[in-house]
């Protein structure tokens, strides 16, 4: 996305996906007048256009009637897209995003782990695609409501290659102002595994005991598992050439040990509700990266194992 083509006319932003971080973010971006549509299979489309996007948040329920759209129905490309879906849903996405995908159009992953990046970089070249690491406490509900836990959104966004100058400041104006705090990046790339090592201590460790934060740190060798999930994913960042910075690890740290938190992850909040999980991309993949560089993850492993047997009985 070039600068001047946003300064010509509104940017054109398209959201793949209404789910917890892409229902959110679209949300509030419809709420702010900005050109926004969402790109959804055709059941999801059919009930936003029928009942809109419920947002509950802070004991207030608010309805947005966004701008819906289908893959067969795309007519234009988008000047951004923002892929707010789950990594498990990336593969079946990308022949619907395709057509939206111009010669100057900047694609934002937010999806959770790594693997997402070389997927999208093959399919739609590297030069379009930047990093994003987005900061949100959501769930989407049973009945695909946007469940928001905490206020924040926050979005970070930065350039991965020399080809892209000034792209992450055209998607911070594009998108910036509407309620979510959007900030550009000289580290991108560093910044998602940082987030890739927080997440997956969490996920991880409250996965693995079945209970939040709070729970597992105030009960004797609690602790102790926390700091040494922490220790394997800060490890496998570090020999991958990417050390998380001293004060996220300290913030972490801090973080997944402190007795009353209610902090969960996603992955906990899917495995209470019965549904699948990111194990994939969030656990194993980090631990066969580590595995990769030498680096023990016998923690992770565990955790990996723990859920694939979980998914496994799902299966039947």
């Amino acid at each position: 996305m070039s600068a001047s083509s946003n300064a010509r006319r509104p940017a054109r932003i398209l959201i793949v996906g209404a789910g917890a971080v892409g229902g959110l973010f679209g949300a509030r971006l419809t709420d702010a007048g900005r050109d926004v549509t969402f790109l959804l299979r055709p059941r999801r489309a059919e009930q936003i256009r029928r009942d809109g996007l419920h947002i509950a948040e802070g004991g207030e329920h608010h309805v947005v009637h966004p701008r819906v759209t289908t893959a067969d129905a795309i007519e234009d490309p988008a000047d951004v897209i923002l892929l707010g879906l789950r990594a498990t849903a990336l593969a079946a996405a990308l022949d619907d995003v395709a057509p939206a995908v111009g010669e100057d159009t900047a694609i934002v992953p937010v999806l959770n782990g790594m693997a997402h990046l070389d997927v999208l970089d093959a399919r739609f070249d590297r030069k379009r695609v930047l990093g994003g690491v987005a900061l949100t406490v959501t769930s989407l509900d049973e009945d695909g409501n946007v469940v928001v836990l905490a206020p924040t959104a926050q979005l970070t966004v930065g350039e991965r290659t020399d080809s892209q100058p000034g792209c992450a400041k055209a998607v911070q104006a594009a998108l910036g102002g509407a309620g979510i705090d959007v900030r550009v990046s000289d580290d991108i790339v560093g910044e998602m595994w940082a987030k890739w090592s927080l997440i997956a201590t969490v996920g991880a460790l409250t996965c693995l005991m079945r209970a939040p934060v709070g729970e597992i740190a105030a009960t004797p060798g609690g602790t102790d598992l926390a700091v040494g999930l922490l220790d394997e994913t800060a490890t496998v960042a570090a020999a991958a050439g990417h050390p998380v910075p001293s004060e996220a690890l300290e913030n972490t740290c801090s973080a997944v040990t402190k007795p009353g938190s209610p902090l969960a992850s996603s992955m906990y909040r899917d495995v209470v509700a019965g549904r699948r999980t990111e194990v994939e991309h969030v656990l194993a993949d980090l631990a066969d990266r580590g595995h990769a560089l030498g680096v023990a993850t016998p923690l992770l492993d565990l955790a990996t194992l723990h859920l694939r047997v979980r998914e496994r009985m799902l299966d039947r």
